[in-house]
């Protein structure tokens, strides 16, 4: 695999605390990579790491073909970084700040400041001091992606944006992925990155407990059934079957979280009358909290029952 980015079990102590327990991440040159955790997962160390920003405690990490401590200087002009919490002058225009950064670089970066912050609806006339959380927010966006870089490396990069500004941010990063550079970008949310991620690595106290594609990840969260039957009927023959979870039965009416295949569920169903069926895909978001609680099974070893599609009729 030709990657953009390597690490192998890195570890980060803050003094007595322990962030990153030896960290394992892959993202391969060309895609968008959803790094996904909540708030104190290890999210932004593993991103500061990989731009010499923090020093590991152990553990190798390699960013386009360099260690981040090797390449010094010339590895970081092919990054475009948007930090979690921007420190900007107060003092200084948006237009003057970003100027400065684009001359310090060299490149060609300066002629792409200006539609980026049209785009964006920047003034770049106003003093950093004086702008909102959004405003800050799009200043850093531009600065990230202004020098067109190789890599892009984004820590919650939809924070302070409206939603009309969210999506112009994903737009943005499907076309710097079309245009072959690859991106690496945090979040707390799933539907933040779901448009525009092929694979979703989730975090979780400082360590990566799941990698999958996107696709993959919805079909193991599942569908959450709901049967209507003629008659009452006994919660022990629909209990402990293959792919079928979180069984309640109240009267007539059976639900379930079912994963994979309906085949073991419609066959207990069989001998009754079924009213009604319905069955609705769970959100990524539940999978990633099931993942969180242990609940859920990690990529590569799928129960035996999450192969093959939804009932007939259902929206996989």
């Amino acid at each position: 695999m030709d990657a953009a980015v390597r690490v192998r079990g890195l570890v980060k102590d803050y003094g007595r605390t322990r962030a990153l327990h030896g960290l394992d991440l892959d993202v391969r040159r060309g895609e968008v990579l959803g790094l996904l955790g909540p708030n104190g997962a290890g999210k932004s160390t593993t991103l500061r790491v990989l731009l010499d920003l923090l020093r590991p405690t152990a553990g190798s990490v390699e960013v386009l073909g360099r260690s981040p401590q090797e390449g010094g200087a010339a590895l970081r002009a092919r990054i475009g970084y948007l930090p979690g919490e921007l420190a900007l002058p107060p003092r200084v225009t948006a237009g003057r700040h970003l100027g400065h950064l684009a001359a310090l670089r060299g490149d060609g970066t300066a002629a792409r400041v200006p539609a980026l912050a049209e785009r964006f609806g920047l003034d770049l006339r106003r003093p950093l001091g004086t702008l909102s959380k959004g405003n800050r927010q799009k200043v850093g966006i531009v600065q990230a992606f202004a020098p067109a870089p190789e890599l892009l490396v984004l820590d919650e990069p939809t924070s302070g944006l409206d939603p009309l500004l969210q999506r112009e941010l994903r737009l943005l990063v499907g076309e710097a992925r079309d245009a072959g550079a690859t991106v690496l970008l945090s979040s707390h949310a799933l539907d933040e990155v779901e448009e525009v991620a092929g694979r979703v690595a989730m975090v979780r106290a400082g360590l990566v407990v799941d990698v999958d594609a996107v696709g993959a990840l919805r079909a193991r969260a599942g569908q959450h059934v709901r049967l209507e039957f003629a008659a009452p009927v006994d919660r022990a023959a629909f209990a402990g079957l293959p792919g079928v979870e979180e069984v309640v039965v109240e009267g007539a009416v059976l639900t379930c979280l079912l994963r994979g295949t309906p085949d073991a569920l419609l066959r207990a169903a069989a001998p009754r009358t079924v009213v009604r069926w319905s069955a609705q895909d769970r959100e990524l978001e539940e999978l990633f909290l099931d993942l969180y609680r242990g609940r859920a099974t990690p990529a590569g070893t799928p129960p035996a029952a999450a192969v093959g599609g939804p009932p007939a009729g259902v929206r996989p």
